[in-house]
């Protein structure tokens, strides 16, 4: 390990909400890692987050503005001029689109391979020729990316098995580091549950029973099947609401078109973007939280459903044995019959979901963006 002092250089792009569940892993890992005296920052940050870091009590943090978007041409361009202006030693990008021409040594964060997995025209709004193109550019760029790096971070054991055999990557070159549960869902801050929960979910036209998704709507986390199951468990239990969570766009809004044809479209609650100062609240007031997905490379919502308390009904797929071990009662999602009958099993036994609270509550302290940010910390320390 060297004791010379670097200039370690941050993506911060999808720094926060704007950024979904890449923005909470990128915020998370950035106000921790800043911390560290013992280096220098650059936190490259876009228009729509500069000013919600704050790194004024930072001597050793500076920020600089990026003008071009992810994933756009201009990054390409943009990004490496910056880093080399800043002279930069190392940089971290949080995400796979790493400049192609970057100058310094990197290491990047790969959270999936969903891509290479589900290349599907319905996962994106371009013409069909454009969406090739994009694709193949994409698979060039995380090829590159993870070819040229330093290291690989891997966020769970799934993902650094993917990485490896996909890309023919050696072992020791994949770090796997598991993400954390965030810290002010986590707290529930300024809130009083009970009285104070009802009147949020209410806010949000959501009555109890529901079950609850939070996360993005993209094809993979499958929320049209989740949809179909939740028309067979209407009729069995009309009381019964669904609400969806998810940022406002373009999948959210085919997710909410799809709801239209079923007759129990009206207990299909969608909220859209939910703050976290609210988003406890919904939580500990659902029956369930449901993870229908398809594939995950870590999966945070089902864990921030733990922490306060809501019992997790999950897919097995991907990693999500591996992540949420015994403390979820897991269904194929590709079986909608065993995935209504598993629901229904779950929500009406007051004893199983008590006990998957108590296995929830258990399991959450395993997963710390303190230790996260701690071993990040060390792979940019292993480099001179």
């Amino acid at each position: 390990m060297s004791n010379t002092r670097k200039k370690i250089g941050l993506d911060a792009r999808f720094y926060g909400p704007l950024g979904k569940g890449l923005g909470r892993y990128t915020k998370e890992v950035v106000d921790r890692v800043i911390r560290d005296r013992e280096n220098d920052y650059v936190v490259f940050l876009c228009r729509e987050n500069f000013v919600e870091l704050d790194v004024s009590n930072f001597s050793n943090v500076k920020k600089v503005l990026v003008k071009s978007r992810w994933y756009s041409l201009g990054e390409q361009l943009e990004l490496p001029y910056l880093i080399w202006r800043e002279k930069i030693t190392l940089m971290h990008f949080m995400h796979f689109n790493v400049p192609i021409l970057t100058p310094s040594k990197f290491v990047v964060t790969i959270h999936d391979l969903i891509l290479t997995k589900f290349p599907t025209i319905r996962a994106t709004t371009l013409s069909p020729l454009i969406y090739k193109i994009k694709n193949l550019m994409y698979r060039l760029v995380i090829w590159s990316a993870i070819k040229r790096s330093e290291s690989v971070i891997a966020v769970s054991k799934f993902t650094k098995h993917d990485i490896e055999e996909q890309f023919s990557v050696k072992a020791d070159k994949v770090k796997m580091i598991y993400e954390g549960v965030t810290s002010d869902i986590k707290k529930g801050d300024n809130l009083t549950e009970n009285s104070d929960d009802k009147k949020i979910i209410l806010g949000y036209n959501i009555h109890r029973p529901y079950l609850l998704y939070v996360g993005n709507a993209y094809p993979h986390k499958n929320l049209e099947g989740l949809i179909d199951v939740f028309a067979k468990l209407a009729e069995k239990k009309p009381e019964l609401s669904l609400a969806l969570v998810s940022k406002m766009d373009y999948f959210y809004t085919r997710v909410k078109e799809y709801a239209q044809k079923f007759s129990c479209r009206e207990k299909i609650i969608f909220p859209g973007y939910v703050p976290d100062a609210d988003l406890g609240a919904l939580y500990r007031q659902a029956e369930a939280y449901v993870f229908a997905s398809l594939y995950e490379g870590f999966g945070l919502p089902p864990l921030e459903a733990m922490a306060q308390n809501c019992p997790v009904i999950s897919s097995d797929k991907a990693c999500m044995p591996e992540i949420l071990q015994d403390a979820a009662v897991f269904f194929d999602p590709e079986k909608p019959v065993e995935m209504a009958e598993i629901i229904l099993q779950t929500i009406d036994n007051a004893d199983s979901k008590a006990d998957l609270i108590r296995r929830g509550q258990a399991l959450i302290k395993k997963y710390s963006w303190e230790q996260c940010a701690q071993e990040i910390l060390k792979v940019y320390n292993e480099f001179k």
